[in-house]
């Protein structure tokens, strides 16, 4: 009778330990954390100035706006050229699901995004500013990719 007292407390241990793994598990494979994850990879590679890579991470409703080339070079020409600058920090706030959400007026609705502001802070020629800009992420054949609002 004994030995079952002792094994309980490791048995309960073993218990908490499966739960709290099976929610880290969860909380780090839900669709809301995938979508900030992209977002975080989008902005680090806009950072580092690969935007051949950014660009990879935007939905097909945003290439279809931007070649690679003219992305890539539009991106650094603003950015690096007209602002000054080399880098910039960001912050990407909480992500919150939105149903039905156009990029644009006439395009075909998404049914599913996650739309979170991201604060870039630029110091350069003209001192230190910050842009905030609206960011929304859609599920694409299995990716989560980044989109724009252009809805007027």
């Amino acid at each position: 009778m004994k030995r079952q007292f002792k094994t309980l407390p490791f048995l309960f241990i073993g218990l908490i330990a499966i739960g709290i793994t099976t929610l880290l598990f969860f909380l780090f494979n839900s669709p809301q954390h995938q979508a900030r994850e992209v977002v975080e990879e989008f902005y680090t590679y806009e950072q580092e100035g690969d935007f051949s890579s950014s660009w990879q991470l935007l939905h097909p409703q945003m290439k279809d706006r931007f070649s690679k080339g003219h992305y890539i070079q539009d991106r650094a020409h603003v950015f690096m050229n007209h602002f000054g600058v080399t880098t910039f920090s960001y912050n990407v706030k909480d992500a919150e699901k939105l149903k039905d959400w156009k990029m644009e007026e006439d395009s075909e609705a998404i049914e599913e995004v996650f739309s979170m502001t991201v604060v870039q802070t630029f110091k350069g020629k003209y001192g230190r500013f910050d842009i905030y800009q609206s960011v929304f992420v859609a599920e694409e054949e299995g990716d989560w990719l980044i989109m724009w609002d252009y809805n007027k």
